[in-house]
């Protein structure tokens, strides 16, 4: 899913909602009385609403609490970075690169606001580069990242993204490439198939 993501966001927030009667409800009144700036907010298997949001810190800290006292008893996942890193946002918009692909490390886990979490942990605490993200429908629910550099530092960028997924109970598999075939890249962060971006 490539989103278009307006500049001057400086912190970022997702809700990932079981019901999406009560997710069109948070949107209404985020859209109402919240000066946040909606990014995203739409369906993702299996029968999850997920709400993508961000703006101001103070603001978005303000809007999210108010999310989740509205979102009880149906919220699934929650997210908030006052100060995302930078390739997050280029990633969520779809812009992809896969820098130094010495080595590749993915990361999967099974609630898209952890992946987010785990991504802006990687990326800050690892000198690797945050190469894509993927939050696609036609992964069930999941959601995976994808950082390069060198082995160390992809080692790095994967145990601190296990952290984050691990204790959480939503981690599914990480897995580092080292010396990537050339064959192998173009297949790396693929759309997936059937318009199911």
């Amino acid at each position: 899913m490539a989103l278009t993501v307006p500049p001057g966001l400086d912190a970022l927030a997702l809700l990932e909602l079981g019901s999406v009667a009560r997710g069109y409800r948070v949107l209404d009144w985020m859209v109402k009385e919240a000066p946040v700036t909606i990014v995203e907010a739409n369906l993702i298997e299996p029968g999850k609403y997920l709400i993508l949001f961000g703006g101001g810190v103070a603001e978005v800290g303000e809007s999210y609490d108010e999310g989740v006292r509205l979102a009880d008893g149906v919220l699934l996942d929650k997210l908030l970075l006052p100060f995302a890193h930078p390739r997050l946002w280029a990633c969520l918009g779809g812009q992809e690169s896969l820098g130094n692909a010495d080595c590749v490390g993915i990361v999967e886990g099974s609630a898209v606001a952890s992946v987010i979490a785990a991504a802006d942990r990687s990326a800050k605490e690892a000198d690797v580069h945050l190469a894509g993200l993927r939050l696609s429908p036609a992964l069930g629910g999941k959601a995976y990242y994808v950082v390069t550099g060198e082995q160390h530092a992809v080692e790095a960028a994967i145990e601190a993204g296990r952290a984050v997924l691990g204790p959480a109970g939503r981690l599914v598999d990480t897995q580092i490439i080292p010396r990537a075939h050339a064959e192998f890249l173009p297949w790396v962060l693929r759309p997936a198939p059937f318009g199911g971006r």
